[in-house]
């Protein structure tokens, strides 16, 4: 079983925007899938995502619908808008300038 690790600050809103171009999903699945996405590695808590997913909301990237899930329960489903999509193009190339910046540190201090 993997070990569980925390996100480093400043990616949920990348993870949850990548998660959201697989099409619309309510909260709870939304964690799961991010879950699974990571292979069992990091598990987001609801205390995290919800602020993440409403400031989102608010920055126009995602939206937000009332409607029923597989459960039949009143469940808020997101899904990503274009400008969503345009910001996740914004935070992944953050990501790959961050992480390749920081292999070139581990290398150089090897």
């Amino acid at each position: 079983m993997p070990e569980k690790s925390e996100l480093l600050q400043g990616t949920l809103d990348l993870l949850i925007l990548q998660a959201l171009q697989s099409g619309p999903i309510h909260g709870f699945g939304l964690s799961l899938r991010l879950r699974e996405m990571s292979r069992d590695v990091f598990q987001v808590e609801m205390g995290s995502m919800y602020p993440a997913v409403c400031r989102m909301e608010a920055r126009g990237w995602i939206r937000g619908e009332w409607s029923v899930s597989e459960a039949n329960r009143k469940a808020r489903y997101y899904s990503l808008t274009p400008l969503g999509r345009r910001q996740l193009a914004v935070e992944r190339a953050k990501w790959e300038r961050l992480s390749s910046t920081i292999n070139l540190m581990l290398q150089a201090a090897s």
